[in-house]
């Protein structure tokens, strides 16, 4: 197990928008980090990861979609806030496009206290 000694992205985010270059370098190693994860997933192989929530590989129906709902409603596709079932890995690239967008801009695009899983 690494420690991660430079603490929660979020916390970076929150103090503010990030330049360009630092948000790509970071944004480069996530989506990295959700390939190599994705690749491993019907492998069998432990993976630690903290993500908020996650589904599991195994809960996935006949037809490959996920029919949990779950994840930080402010990062989650929207087929998974309409509780709808949904492929994992393209959930996945909506919520590195969130994150991507709260590097550069210093917040998330969708800022509604309402926001919860329907």
């Amino acid at each position: 197990m690494e420690y991660a000694e430079g603490g929660e992205l979020f916390h970076k985010i929150v103090k503010g928008k990030l330049e360009e270059e630092v948000a790509r370098n970071y944004f480069q190693q996530l989506i990295i980090t959700v390939d190599f994860c994705h690749r491993r997933d019907e492998n069998g192989v432990l993976k630690v990861s903290d993500f908020g929530l996650s589904a599991l590989a195994e809960s996935k129906r006949e037809d490959g979609l996920l029919p949990r709902s779950c994840g930080t409603p402010s990062y989650v596709a929207p087929e998974v806030l309409g509780r709808k079932a949904y492929d994992g890995a393209k959930a996945d690239i909506w919520s590195c496009g969130v994150i991507l967008f709260a590097l550069l801009a210093g917040h998330v695009p969708f800022r509604d206290p309402n926001i919860t899983l329907v």
